[in-house]
């Protein structure tokens, strides 16, 4: 047979198919007749069942209180019942692509018959004639299709795709109404500019709901249907004029049909396009809590309970159409934003970051940072989750400094001994040997060779109380020599403790200055376990998931005891002198019972703030984030202050009680339980010399200055030295 021949042979399969779909039938008389009786014989053509996946849907991110911070998605799309879409586009939609929808089967004989015409005239297939069920069976092969080439296959110019799309649509119109259909069809058409489905394309348009469209916004939506990409309003001038044109052909078929009056039509041709490109939410870059969001992310693209791989569980996010809630609070995350912009501005290289957590779930209150999260450089945007650890989208963090005295300390409540219990310290602190200090594996790792010493201040007998208080390097490093750098790191684990970097934590005799680098969310959530009497509960950022059926999945705390809750209760006692007593001295409490810690690093490289209320944990970090080996906190202007240090109560601490002062308004005080006195209280075995009992002298003083007074002045005892390259790296032993 020749080209041509085969040509009309498969163009009487189309016509054939048109034929059994419709229940008619032609006599096997000569010409296309014949053809279509053998054609229709050889082809068998019978419904076959069309595999529809759940549409991609956007995923939207909610706070606590339920408000939207954030969508994900990979295709706009918001699905909507076809009651949730004007009349008015409904009948604009049938009337230019498949006028006797309602009336005919799963082809439109005449239309195919028309395209036949044209088709054969033309020798190619440059008609589709195509119903309206067709077209949703196309744009489900297109939207299920993986790869390039399956893509190709559902979009091909051939009577075989016509076909094969026939055997679907013959199966869809046996199972669904033609309302579903054509609800379905208007759920996952394409109008360009990015929005898939009618509301979504009515929002991004017209800014309205599918809902609400007047008659030239409905015909213009039917209008770029047919040729979406060449019709984009967002490619310029010349695609909406195109697109104005085709809406202008939708009004006069309208008025053809009847559908509307031809002065309806003409009145509605004088109005302009009225595209305005209404910018499609979503992603975190768009979120008002930023920061937040990229947590959100990270804790479903690195979950295996949401998908087998990480691509597959992006997918799961992206496509899903899920309804995320979250831990968010916006009043405390407003506090938190408030009190960082109050004192470090967005311009300035050192950068401020903050974590809140409620203590007893781990939840996730507040993450904030003085800068902008983006790619802009001129704008000093940070383009990763600085208040998270690097499995949240983070960095390597900063160096905790003096906040991981408080981990000894809790050791050394552990190992029995009593809050006037203490050791007395010279001006340095030298190891004795290289067995005074085992890291976890056994082996020796003391350096008799390196002495910590304090920056200022006199030796003398420092008690658990008035050697934190004072955060007294010496002291510590002591103190952590007598309780075990193991057990001093064991505890720091067990309430949550791990590197930014997620690379193991670095154990070396220093370790109790803080020589690991860490995030803000780490160090507030195992502050927020003191705080909850010991209960340590993993960070938490998402309390419910809805998919897109409406199947609840809630998330409890995943909590344990990691501390007996009257040691605890004694850590809070000691480190709630910090505010009247200690380093704090200066800046002041919040009103309520409080406890903390301030950290200042090696050569004020970094500066930290962990404290907590029982209701509420916070941590901030100052740094700069070009590296704060080479740009440290000495000799800079932040927020318009010039600072000779930055010490941890010179900007953290303020930041610190600023914020809680705000997110705890209106939240009564919850006090701290008493220390159990039979256990804890007066001293044992690390008794105070009679002499210095006499004297009295003990107080902040040996330790980090106070902040009475002093402003930028403060030049704490809490910095704590890395040797090497300064970061704890290099050989990773330390100096006080």
């Amino acid at each position: 047979m020749s080209a041509g021949g085969k040509i009309v042979r498969l163009a009487g399969a189309a016509v054939a198919a048109g034929l059994l779909a419709s229940g008619l039938a032609l006599p096997a008389v000569g010409g296309a007749g014949a053809v279509v009786v053998t054609a229709s014989d050889e082809l068998n053509i019978r419904p076959v069942d069309l595999k529809e996946p759940p549409l991609a849907e956007k995923t939207t991110v909610l706070d606590a209180r339920g408000n939207q911070i954030a969508q994900f998605w990979d295709v706009y799309r918001e699905v909507v019942p076809l009651s949730q879409v004007a009349d008015v586009m409904k009948t604009a939609i049938i009337s230019i692509e498949d006028y006797r929808f309602y009336e005919h089967g799963a082809i439109d004989l005449e239309g195919t018959m028309r395209a036949l015409a044209k088709n054969l005239a033309s020798g190619g297939v440059s008609q589709g004639g195509s119903s309206i069920t067709q077209q949703y069976v196309k744009q489900v092969l297109l939207t299920t299709a993986v790869t390039k080439k399956e893509q190709e296959k559902a979009l091909e110019a051939s009577y075989a795709r016509k076909l094969n799309e026939l055997r679907y649509a013959m199966a869809v119109e046996q199972k669904y109404s033609k309302d579903q259909i054509l609800e379905k069809y208007l759920n996952i058409a394409f109008f360009g500019a990015r929005a898939n489905g009618v509301e979504a394309a009515a929002k991004r348009f017209f800014g309205v709901p599918a809902a609400e469209l007047t008659l030239s916004q409905a015909a213009t939506l039917a209008a770029a249907v047919q040729s979406p990409n060449s019709t984009n309003p967002d490619a310029g001038k010349k695609a909406q004029r195109l697109l104005l044109e085709r809406r202008n052909l939708v009004l006069d078929r309208m008025a053809e049909l009847k559908k509307i009056t031809p002065e309806e039509a003409a009145k509605a041709k004088k109005e302009k396009l009225g595209y305005r490109g209404t910018p499609l939410p979503g992603g975190c870059e768009a979120s008002p809590y930023p920061y937040f969001c990229f947590y959100v992310r990270s804790e479903i693209s690195g979950n295996p309970a949401f998908g087998k791989t990480e691509e597959a569980r992006l997918r799961f996010l992206n496509r899903g159409g899920l309804t995320i809630r979250t831990t968010l609070d916006p009043k405390m995350q407003v506090a938190a934003d408030t009190a960082i912009r109050k004192r470090v501005y967005a311009s300035d290289n050192p950068m401020a970051s903050q974590a809140l957590v409620q203590p007893g779930t781990g939840a996730i209150r507040a993450m904030a940072a003085s800068r902008k999260y983006g790619i802009a450089k001129r704008r000093n945007e940070m383009s990763y989750n600085v208040v998270a650890d690097a499995a949240h989208g983070g960095g390597v963090g900063f160096q905790a400094g003096s906040t991981f005295k408080t981990f000894t300390l809790i050791a050394a409540l552990k190992k029995g001994m009593k809050i006037n219990d203490g050791i007395t310290t010279g001006a340095g602190y030298t190891a004795p040997s290289y067995a005074a200090f085992k890291n976890c594996k056994g082996e020796s790792i003391g350096d008799p060779t390196h002495t910590v010493t304090n920056d200022e201040g006199s030796p003398g007998f420092k008690t658990l109380q008035t050697g934190t208080w004072g955060s007294v390097n010496t002291f510590f490093v002591a103190l952590e020599q007598r309780v075990g750098l193991c057990d001093t790191v064991q505890t720091a684990k067990s309430l949550g403790i791990k590197r930014a970097d997620g690379k193991p934590l670095q154990e070396y005799e220093t370790f109790t200055l803080g020589i690991n680098e860490m995030d803000p969310v780490t160090v507030a959530n195992a502050y927020a376990a003191i705080g909850a009497r010991g209960k340590y509960c993993a960070p938490m950022a998402i309390t419910q998931i809805t998919d897109r059926n409406g199947k609840v999945t809630r998330y409890a705390p995943q909590c344990r005891q990691a501390l007996d809750p009257e040691v605890a209760d004694a850590t809070a006692a000691i480190l709630s002198g910090v505010f009247t007593k200690g380093t704090m001295r200066g800046v002041g409490g919040i009103g309520r019972p409080a406890a903390g810690k301030t950290g200042t690093t090696d050569a004020y490289a970094t500066a930290w703030f962990a404290g907590f209320t029982p209701d509420l944990a916070g941590a901030v970090s100052i740094g700069d984030p070009r590296g704060s080996t080479e740009h440290k906190l000495t000799g800079v202007t932040i927020g318009g202050k010039y600072y000779g240090i930055v010490a941890g109560a010179s900007l953290p601490g303020p930041i610190w009680k600023d914020t809680m002062m705000a997110a705890l308004t209106g939240v009564r005080a919850t006090p701290f339980h008493p220390v159990d006195s039979a256990r804890f209280g007066g001293c044992g075995q690390g008794c105070a010399p009679e002499q210095s009992a006499r004297d009295g002298r003990d107080g902040p003083g040996n330790g980090e200055r106070d902040m009475a007074g002093r402003g930028d002045r403060d030049r704490g005892n809490d910095r704590d030295r890395g040797r090497g390259n300064g970061r704890g790296h290099g050989n990773g032993r330390g100096r006080g």
